[in-house]
């Protein structure tokens, strides 16, 4: 399982589906967010998908740029509502170009991963269709109980992880699947793949709430307390509300109700608040709990044990990420 090899692949094949058709004002953008990079951890997990049940992962290289695409469309408008200035370290699609602008290039974005589909046969499409339009409404879902919680007080870890199941860690699960489809694995075997996924996508999200506080800015890519400045309900918060002595539980409760207008005292204040209640070291335990509940999702699988190794070897890599 060589991860570099099926990345350059696929960086290979995105290079070949460039977009210079007109209007540029709306296929530039897509290009734009499109180049900036990332991990490319999803195609690359429709790619490992397909070759375990099939032993081959070129087959799947449209399915891949789909989740691909629809992942940076959904990045361009979380943007526009998080009002971020910085995405992988360069500028914001909004800030780059104009909100209206981003917002229908991501439309745009969306109907193309649609359309990457079509590449398959009847049955391949219909099923990659179904579990692609089921995933991106509870994308949506994930996304409005994400805002919804900017303004609610009574947010509990539950609720919390239900939010970045749906947000997150779906669309992490879906790409693993839909390799399994287009392999033509039996639904049972893409079940347990996909469950790898979800509860790895739990974990992945866990550390990218851990890092967005304590990352290092040079290799984070995003503004490095973004999370605090947008008085998101993360895991960390949470859990320091819980158990926080009297005193940090009301700063945290007046910090992230607006009454604090200086962000860089507001960081360093919330991250001292969290160091100083072991907030890291409990964001670790949960997430090795997720990881390794990802981990029992790989004994169901009807491949050799090199294989589940690799699988086995990506989720520990991915959580092993600092930046």
């Amino acid at each position: 399982m060589d991860i570099l090899s099926y990345q350059s692949d696929f960086i290979a094949y995105l290079e070949s589906h460039k977009f210079s058709r007109e209007p540029k004002n709306l296929y530039e953008p897509i290009d734009y967010i499109l180049q900036l990079g990332g991990k490319r951890i999803r195609p690359v997990l429709t790619l490992i998908a397909a070759d375990i049940f099939s032993g081959n992962y070129k087959e799947a290289l449209p399915a891949a740029l789909a989740v691909e695409v629809f992942h940076n469309f959904t990045l361009v408008h979380d943007d526009i509502m998080d009002d971020a200035p910085l995405r992988r370290g360069n500028e914001t699609v909004h800030e780059k170009w104009d909100i209206n602008t981003a917002i229908l290039s991501g439309d745009a974005m969306l109907i193309l991963a649609y359309q990457y589909f079509e590449n398959y046969e009847p049955t391949v499409f219909q099923k990659l269709a179904q579990l692609f339009s089921k995933t991106a409404l509870e994308v949506c879902d994930g996304q409005q109980l994400d805002v919804d919680f900017e303004t609610r007080n009574d947010v509990t870890i539950d609720e919390y992880i239900k939010m970045i199941t749906l947000k997150t860690s779906v669309l992490v699960a879906a790409a693993l699947k839909m390799g399994a489809i287009v392999a033509k694995a039996n639904e049972d075997q893409a079940q347990h793949l996909y469950n790898y996924g979800l509860n790895l996508g739990i974990a992945f999200q866990l550390q990218d709430d851990y890092l967005d506080t304590f990352g290092d800015p040079e290799s984070f890519g995003k503004q490095v307390g973004g999370d605090i400045i947008e008085n998101k309900k993360t895991y960390l918060y949470l859990k320091a509300l819980e158990v926080s002595n009297p005193n940090d539980k009301e700063s945290l409760l007046n910090l992230y109700n607006g009454q604090e207008k200086n962000n860089t005292e507001k960081i360093t204040t919330v991250s001292t608040i969290f160091r100083n209640n072991n907030i890291p070291e409990e964001t670790f335990k949960l997430i090795e709990y997720y990881t390794n509940k990802a981990f029992e999702n790989l004994k169901h699988l009807n491949i050799n044990e090199q294989q589940k190794e690799g699988l086995r070897m990506f989720g520990e890599n991915l959580m092993s990420r600092k930046v």
